[in-house]
């Protein structure tokens, strides 16, 4: 059975990891060249470029956790961290609208229908969230204070309708500590980020997409001003639904 882990330890092992852990950016350059070597289309390369250098976060992480000895006490449906903003470049939004149309017909059909009823029912909330800057420091605690959940969160599960190709930012929050806190407070000080994978993650499928664009290629995405366009994944999702992401 884990045992949950006090403030004091965490700090101490985050410290660990910040003093004595080495990245290897050659691991998700590994995904980008073998991608890139491939006899697979473009579209192809981007969607499983993308999806494989998310899943290389979680496997980061897990090897940060292997060195300093701790388990996340996160589990499934508990879904606190959902409530939290969410923001994605242009670039990675299209990828995920992308990834959804190849999904089951049934699947995409269930997140399409879930995602009707969101903007409908929380158009409210929606407005005010929207209306934040998320360039501001504060953005994290005034978002989270509206308690609004993610599009992507299932009301029923409290799962993630897109789990594997959830954003970074969704992968990197983990909570070592009773996860009770997470229930207690919007802001609680115990979990822990990993949020500075987000550079690795991104320079590499920034990377991918910079080859794929020298080289002539058809891209879904206009790059590079959707590399560096941010919003609040809320937003994109509206935007895609009005068929308006391409003229913002």
């Amino acid at each position: 059975m884990n045992r949950y882990l006090r403030q004091e330890e965490i700090v101490e092992k985050s410290n660990k990891i910040n003093e004595t852990y080495e990245l290897d950016p050659q691991v998700f350059d590994n995904i980008v060249d073998e991608l890139l070597n491939s006899e697979n289309d473009t579209e192809e390369v981007i969607l499983e470029g993308f999806q494989r250098l998310l899943t290389e976060v979680n496997h980061e992480i897990g090897r940060m956790e292997q060195h300093v000895d701790m388990t996340p006490s996160c589990f499934k449906g508990c879904a606190f961290c959902c409530y939290f903003p969410i923001i994605v470049s242009k670039m990675e939004a299209k990828m995920l609208f992308r990834s959804i149309e190849n999904f089951s017909q049934e699947r995409k059909e269930r997140i399409y229908d879930h995602w009707g009823n969101y903007y409908a029912s929380q158009s409210h909330k929606l407005n005010q969230a929207l209306a934040l800057d998320h360039t501001d420091e504060d953005v994290k605690l005034d978002y989270k204070k509206l308690n609004l959940p993610c599009p992507m969160l299932d009301p029923t599960t409290h799962a993630c309708m897109a789990y594997e190709v959830r954003p970074v930012p969704c992968r990197t929050y983990l909570n070592y500590s009773d996860p009770k806190v997470c229930a207690e407070k919007h802001l609680p000080e115990e979990p822990f980020s990993y949020e500075f994978l987000y550079d690795s993650y991104f320079g590499a499928v920034n990377e991918l997409i910079q080859v794929l664009y020298e080289n002539g290629e058809d891209l879904f995405v206009d790059y590079p001003a959707d590399a560096w366009s941010y919003d609040f994944l809320p937003a994109w999702i509206q935007k895609w639904r009005e068929g308006i992401i391409d003229e913002v």
